[in-house]
């Protein structure tokens, strides 16, 4: 398992947590978010994913991810 931590902006409540973490979870990846540090650290098989894969499914949402 690796784990990357991505700055998300657009966050700011419960259901911003849940459409980020749901969206990571489709990919089967576990995401946790921090919305004081305006981040999300996700946890996924590299094998399985990729950190660009789980940036889209994180902007399909709505949200920027940080280059």
């Amino acid at each position: 398992m690796q784990s990357v931590t991505l700055k998300v902006e657009g966050m700011s409540c419960g259901h911003c947590v849940n459409s980020v973490e749901g969206a990571v979870k489709k990919l089967g990846a576990v995401g946790k978010v921090d919305l004081s540090a305006g981040s999300v650290t996700v946890e996924f098989d590299e094998s399985k994913v990729s950190v660009d894969t789980i940036k889209e499914a994180i902007e399909e949402q709505g949200y920027d991810v940080a280059k």
